[in-house]
């Protein structure tokens, strides 16, 4: 990064980082997956840990809509490779209040809030599906000596890149969402109401039981089948414990202008990945977004979907988060 850039978002004066006192932070540790922060504004931020808590710290951003207890997926890999993975809720999802009016350039505030209170100097940020554009977000706003590095993972592409990318559903639930929230709220709760009473039927159970002793990633648990059940359904549930309005607004955040240029973004580099056959983030609307992105680069993975790129992770937290950077971590942190 180039001296004399703006930054966005101050860093506390001097070396040491803001006490959660100083910054009106509370928190309320129930347990590593429920936790919450109260705000400056008022607002709670619920947050998950996973992984080493004394590991290299990232901050991954859920997809949509999802919550925090998405970061599931990577507890495993994260205790191996020594990285606490921080998985904070966006508002109106999981744990996190809802927040009126917000954008997308809001969320670095948030994300300073709870860097904060942790009292983490530095650290990488992920962004999955629809949490990307929070990472880009963060890589233009936020101070470059906070970050260490960021990512995209399958991301959420800019609808800029044209519409002929954006699936007739996608199209629709914006279309919706932008000018009758009221009403797809209503419909949103239905379904997910009728969701969760089918998800506890016996032909679903055993569908979704059949389904995880498939799954390659069952090597690595010691859960039971049927626990494993539970918490799929608690992550997909999540997203809506306090109903359909955080995905009904966001559904028109991430279809419309995330509020900056791209070309304008300072940090370098953002690093992207995502798979040359994802169906839900067409790879022409990333490509679209790395071409004005001043510092990025762009794996692309031949043959993977939105879904099976989840292959790649532990190589893929590799290169965000080197082997490197995490020895260093360790030799400060003794």
């Amino acid at each position: 990064m180039k001296p004399g850039l703006r930054l966005r978002v101050p860093l506390p004066v001097g070396n040491n980082i803001t006490p959660a006192a100083a910054t009106g932070a509370k928190t309320n540790n129930i347990s590593r997956l429920h936790q919450t922060l109260s705000l400056p504004d008022g607002r709670r931020l619920g947050y998950a840990e996973y992984g080493s808590p004394t590991g290299y710290p990232i901050l991954y951003f859920h997809g949509f809509p999802s919550s925090r207890l998405e970061g599931w997926a990577v507890d495993g890999m994260a205790r191996r490779r020594g990285l606490r993975v921080i998985a904070p809720d966006r508002p109106g999802y999981g744990l996190s209040t809802f927040q009126k009016q917000r954008r997308i350039t809001d969320w670095p505030a948030d994300v300073k809030s709870l860097v904060d209170h942790l009292r983490i100097p530095r650290f990488a940020v992920l962004g999955g599906s629809g949490g990307g554009p929070y990472a880009v977000a963060c890589a233009y706003a936020l101070p470059y000596e906070m970050l260490s590095a960021v990512g995209i993972l399958a991301g959420a592409g800019p609808w800029a890149a044209g519409m002929r990318y954006v699936s007739r559903t996608r199209r629709m639930l914006s279309c919706a969402a932008t000018n009758s929230p009221a009403a797809l709220r209503v419909f949103v709760d239905g379904v997910v109401g009728a969701s969760r009473w089918c998800a506890t039927s016996g032909p679903v159970t055993k569908w979704l039981d059949a389904w995880l002793e498939k799954q390659e990633s069952r090597d690595e648990t010691t859960l039971s089948t049927e626990e494993e059940r539970e918490r799929l359904l608690k992550t997909l549930f999540e997203a809506f414990a306090q109903g359909a309005g955080a995905s009904v607004q966001e559904a028109v955040l991430l279809s419309h202008d995330w509020g900056f240029r791209f070309e304008d973004v300072p940090y370098n580099r953002i690093q992207i990945w995502h798979g040359e056959k994802d169906a839900n983030s067409p790879v022409e609307m990333t490509r679209y977004l790395a071409a004005r992105l001043p510092h990025c680069s762009l794996r692309e993975f031949a043959g993977e979907t939105h879904y099976t790129l989840i292959k790649h992770l532990e190589e893929i937290l590799g290169e965000l988060v080197t082997e490197e950077m995490i020895q260093q971590h360790s030799a400060l942190s003794t």
